[in-house]
């Protein structure tokens, strides 16, 4: 018979990875705190300077506890941790291993997203690094933290969804008042009152006049970005270099001609805040007449138009294996858009010649240039010389009968 021996269980107390032989500070906790406020109303009841100047005292009045670091992001978005630079920051330490514990006031100070709350949580507990949420009283080493975390951010969030449709609702209704609401800072031009009404900046405004102006007289939105680029001429945010497509757009603004067009985008997801162009998903709002014009309606109508015009010449003229080929928009010659081809009805286009040394510039239907005898067969290319002379001959043929 075998004799029963007792056994001896001895408990070996965890010593957590940050404490150290020998060295009494090491002994310290790194506490790290995070702060945010997002809102004007949040900044008048619990500042942004009051959290930081509250976690300081208190981290530095905690006998286990050294500052490892206020993080803390002013005016921020809690909807995603992509913005909050300091928040990156503080995760990064953590990662770094420069961070033992981190201290928030709530959930919704540290993320509305849930998805985001729990990445980054899930990161920080394989450091053994716990967020301790003050508000809930939640520290997220404990076994229920997770599940309790879960159930608050999810309900952070849906109220982060409310606020989001609450302040669209009120937008909205700002809208149906006929007040319009633009991001003055970016827009040439104009600025705003102190009763958030468009009124011109003078300066700003002979410019998009200017603009307006070298449009109509032929030149494409790139040449006009040159134009005002050889000259140094910044742009309403100081750059160098100016954008084609926002001299286009400035083009095709209507409240350049006093009137204004708003929820021209919406916002599909209140989580990313991504907006895409409303192509008649939500409803729009036209309000005519609400602030001076740079651009009388007359001048801005006949761009539109040019613009049209323009625009038909980008239409798909010829149809090949490979997808389609379009034409070129060009008002860099006097005869630019002006010639066009008996035979197929494509413009012609400025081409030089160049035999012997010496060069020559002639015209030419596109559709030959681009499709040989193929499209087209019996276009005939046009001397430019001869072209002026003609031109010349009519208009002084003209004054000759005028002056009779």
């Amino acid at each position: 018979m075998l004799q029963t021996i007792k056994k001896n269980i001895s408990v070996i107390p965890t010593v957590p990875a940050h404490v150290a032989e020998g060295s009494q500070q090491s002994k310290l906790l790194r506490v790290a705190a995070y702060c945010r406020v997002s809102t004007l109303q949040e900044q008048q009841e619990s500042s942004y300077e009051a959290q930081v100047n509250h976690y300081r005292e208190k981290i530095q009045n905690h006998p286990g506890w050294k500052l490892a670091g206020i993080y803390a992001d002013d005016g921020k978005s809690a909807t995603s941790t992509k913005k909050r630079l300091d928040f990156q920051a503080m995760i990064e330490d953590c990662m770094a291993g420069k961070i033992d514990m981190v201290l928030t006031k709530s959930i919704s100070r540290f993320a509305r997203n849930t998805v985001d709350a729990l990445t980054n949580i899930r990161k920080l507990k394989e450091k053994n690094i716990p967020v301790i949420f003050e508000k809930e009283s939640i520290n997220t080493m404990e076994g229920s933290g997770e599940l309790l975390l879960t159930i608050l951010s999810s309900q952070a969030q849906e109220e982060s969804r409310n606020i989001s449709e609450n302040c669209h609702w009120g937008i909205v209704r700002k809208f149906e008042e006929g007040k319009v609401m633009v991001n003055h800072s970016r827009f040439l031009g104009y600025t705003k009152d102190k009763d958030g009404n468009l009124v011109i900046v003078p300066e700003e405004a002979q410019l998009v006049r200017r603009i307006y102006k070298l449009y109509l007289e032929g030149n494409s939105s790139y040449r006009i970005k040159r134009i005002l680029e050889a000259e140094g001429i910044p742009t309403v945010t100081g750059k160098k270099t100016w954008s084609a497509t926002t001299i286009d757009r400035m083009l095709s603004n209507e409240k350049y001609m006093g009137d204004a067009l708003q929820q021209k985008t919406y916002t599909v997801d209140f989580l990313t805040k991504k907006k895409v162009k409303n192509n008649g998903i939500v409803p729009q709002y036209y309000i005519e007449n609400d602030h001076e014009a740079i651009i009388p309606k007359e001048l801005f109508y006949r761009v539109q138009e040019e613009k049209a015009r323009r625009a038909a010449i980008y239409k798909p003229a010829v149809k090949r294996k490979n997808g389609l080929q379009k034409g070129k928009y060009s008002g860099k010659y006097v005869l630019s858009n002006l010639l066009y081809c008996g035979e197929c009805g494509q413009p012609y286009r400025r081409q030089v010649w160049s035999k012997y040394g010496v060069k020559q510039a002639v015209w030419r239907c596109d559709n030959r240039l681009k499709n040989g005898k193929k499209r087209c067969k019996y276009s005939p290319t046009l001397k430019e010389k001869t072209l002026h002379t003609a031109i010349m001959t009519a208009i002084n043929s003209v004054a000759e009968d005028q002056g009779r």
